[in-house]
């Protein structure tokens, strides 16, 4: 019989793939990975804020995850060379959260579970909260689904069909900030951006179709998270870094096969 600390954790680890899968594609597709890892970094600055003002620190987490993918989205509209700009903006939040959380000792003592997570310690109403993030952040991307394809696709293209590109990054940088907020809990601010692109990529090489390689990325992130958590309890590893190799393998094994079917 497993224990209840485990189900939980299993369960956190299946919401966030849930969450992190469709919206990995998306990253994926548009070549954002350095966009998850600013918004990501920002919400160590999010954990500090949200202590220092006495509020719940998901809210602060959401709250300076969704400024910085704003800030970004924004700064991208205007031209900016992003690979500088995204590098620059990135490690300042993260630098900047650091030094804040600094001021707080009882947090600077349980730094590691806001960097590198502690699903082993996610609660009942942490899982409810996990799992209502993912299923607002499946009903964005359901909803503009068509739209979000056509802007990725082609800007000229979606501008043709009536749609408004801008509006569409916009929904993704919604969804983001709150996958962001999900996963904070469970693989921690440095790991976020590994579980929204490592099962999108390892679900590519197998997928033939956009909605295959969404479907394969949730399906790809769930079993990373369980095999992650197995060999936690085997090897007593870190549940979230060991998560991540998890997805690693997958990905190693997906490259691998595609290879494979491709010389046949």
């Amino acid at each position: 019989m497993l224990d209840d600390f485990l189900v939980r954790a299993a369960l956190a680890g299946v919401g966030l793939a849930l969450a992190t899968g469709p919206l990995g594609a998306f990253v994926v597709w548009r070549r954002m990975a350095y966009f998850g890892d600013a918004t990501a970094h920002a919400a160590i600055l999010g954990v500090a804020l949200a202590l220092a003002a006495d509020l719940p620190i998901t809210l602060g987490t959401l709250v300076v995850a969704l400024a910085m993918a704003l800030t970004v989205a924004g700064l991208a509209a205007r031209g900016w060379a992003m690979d500088t700009t995204l590098g620059v903006l990135a490690h300042s939040a993260l630098a900047f959260g650091l030094v804040a959380i600094s001021f707080f000792p009882a947090v600077r003592n349980d730094l590691s579970s806001y960097l590198f997570g502690d699903i082993l310690a996610v609660s009942r109403s942490d899982l409810g909260l996990i799992w209502g993030g993912a299923a607002l952040v499946l009903l964005l991307i359901a909803w503009r689904w068509q739209a979000l394809l056509t802007a990725t696709l082609n800007e000229d293209l979606a501008h043709a069909s009536g749609l408004n590109p801008a509006r569409e990054r916009l929904v993704l940088v919604l969804a983001l900030a709150l996958a962001v907020a999900v996963a904070l809990k469970i693989v921690g601010a440095l790991l976020i951006a590994a579980m929204l692109i490592i099962p999108a990529a390892a679900a590519r090489g197998l997928a033939r179709s956009p909605e295959a390689m969404a479907l394969g990325a949730i399906g790809i992130g769930a079993a990373s998270s369980l095999a992650g958590l197995q060999l936690s309890l085997w090897q007593d590893t870190p549940a979230g870094p060991s998560i991540i190799v998890a997805a690693a393998a997958f990905f190693a094994a997906s490259s691998t096969l595609g290879r494979l079917r491709g010389a046949v």
